[in-house]
């Protein structure tokens, strides 16, 4: 990690009286001299607390603009984006999903640009290397167009050269996320590398091929949505997991996991204060209307939903990851789960559906439905599989990144589904205000619709 922290520290303008580096620490020129230390430069990234943090808050606030979570605490920010009334100064989207994102992007834009000078590393690590940068930039591009519209594109090593960029469109951000994710996944090898490969902790071909299908479904990309999940599926080397196994730091559903120190999830500590009963409110709970959404004995509902009460009042939480706390005394066997083949099942039904592959769609949707105990979909007709499939996404995906919100805006449905539970909706409240002091110190930037 220090490594990697030097190398940020190091990209900015000369300074006037630079101190001698102590011993441990290298020079950023000389990071990617060798492959073990480009290679110690790059595994940063994957700990880097922007990286952490900017996909633990995707997931809460994400989960707070849409119909999944509630925050019980009296934190004005957050009841913002409860109520979806995010203001341009409220300090944690502007510090968190933008702020945070662009700290990961400028640190992939600096291993790239490391890569791409060095002469005394070899073309297999400068390949993998490359893919994993490439991989990461493209996720923090796809999220802040997710969350902003159009962001500008930073691909600059020295900062001034960033700091007055007008916002690309959606389009070019698109375009980039797809060169990144083409690049990376020509580059990076099907296997895992690292001496904790079995666990899945590095990007690899298959992680960027199954980012790629979901960027081609949420583009309208079908048929190339489809192509792409199919060679994840097919690809021999993931398998449906049980529920109570599926978050596992050895499930054999995980395409790409984040490993934590002691094996407690990065997202276990945001679900919950306690699971005893009356110590106090769970900090971010579901919606009650959210579970009534499970079927009758969908398994999904006991084994990734609990619930705790508190002054009489029970609170439904989220329970995918089970380890709340974990010590090198005391080990967990959860990482934090970034890709899992469920998702590229659910992907591909959609991808078929919109096709009119009517079988294809419900043979998908099925691989979901047996897994949570449920029988074959009844959804027979176009518009009943794509509403059945909204559904299951709704059920299989919750509390994982900001995929419900993502999923309400981009089907359209936004409006009226939040329209009908928060009195304070606005469609403008689709994107979130660009920070105002992002535009005090860019004057190019401009706001989004609907924002003072």
């Amino acid at each position: 990690m220090a490594l990697g922290l030097v190398l940020m520290a190091m990209s900015s303008c000369k300074k006037f009286v630079e101190a001698d580096l102590a011993n441990n620490l290298i020079a950023k020129e000389d990071a990617f001299n060798t492959d073990n230390s480009a290679t110690s430069a790059t595994l940063s990234l994957y700990s880097y607390y922007s990286t952490l943090d900017h996909l633990r808050f995707s997931t809460r606030l994400g989960g707070l603009l849409a119909d999944e979570l509630q925050n019980t605490e009296s934190n004005a920010d957050l009841i913002q984006f409860s109520q979806n009334v995010v203001v341009p100064t409220n300090a944690v989207a502007t510090n968190n999903v933008w702020g945070y994102a662009y700290q990961t992007i400028r640190y992939c834009n600096l291993i790239l640009d490391g890569i791409g000078r060095s002469t005394g590393m070899t073309t297999p690590v400068k390949n993998q290397l490359s893919g994993e940068a490439k991989f990461f930039r493209a996720l923090m591009y796809f999220n802040l167009v997710n969350f902003y519209g159009g962001v500008p594109i930073t691909s600059e090593v020295t900062e001034l050269d960033n700091a007055f960029k007008p916002r690309a469109t959606v389009a070019e951000v698109y375009a980039q996320v797809f060169s990144d994710l083409k690049d990376a996944q020509n580059l990076l090898p099907a296997t895992y590398v690292g001496s904790s490969a079995a666990l899945k902790v590095r990007v690899n071909k298959w992680a960027a091929i199954a980012l790629l299908a979901k960027v081609y479904l949420y583009n309208k990309e079908y048929a190339n949505a489809e192509a792409e999940a199919t060679k994840v599926i097919g690809s021999g080397t993931y398998s449906m997991a049980t529920l109570s196994n599926a978050f596992i730091n050895t499930s054999s559903e995980t395409i790409l996991q984040l490993s934590t120190l002691f094996g407690a999830s990065a997202f276990s500590t945001y679900r919950t204060t306690s699971s005893a009963a009356n110590v106090a409110p769970p900090t971010y709970v579901l919606y009650n209307n959210f579970t009534k959404d499970f079927e009758l004995n969908d398994n999904r509902k006991t084994s990734w939903v609990d619930s705790t009460t508190f002054n009489a009042v029970k609170y439904y939480r989220i329970n995918k990851y089970k380890v709340q706390s974990a010590t090198a005394a005391t080990l967990g066997n959860e990482y934090t789960v970034l890709l899992r083949l469920g998702e590229q099942y659910l992907i591909r039904a959609e991808a078929r559906a919109q096709q009119s592959n009517i079988g294809g769609a419900q043979d998908d949707i099925n691989v979901i439905r047996t897994r949570a105990g449920l029988g074959n979909t009844t959804a027979a007709t176009q518009s009943a599989l794509l509403t059945a499939i909204a559904k299951e996404r709704k059920l299989e995906l919750f509390g994982e990144y900001a995929n419900r919100w993502f999923d309400l805006k981009r089907t359209g449905t936004a409006d009226a589904v939040l329209g009908a539970l928060k009195p304070t909706w606005k469609t403008t409240a689709q994107l979130l205000p660009i920070g105002a002091d992002q535009i005090l110190l860019n004057n190019k930037l401009t706001q989004n619709p609907g924002y003072n």
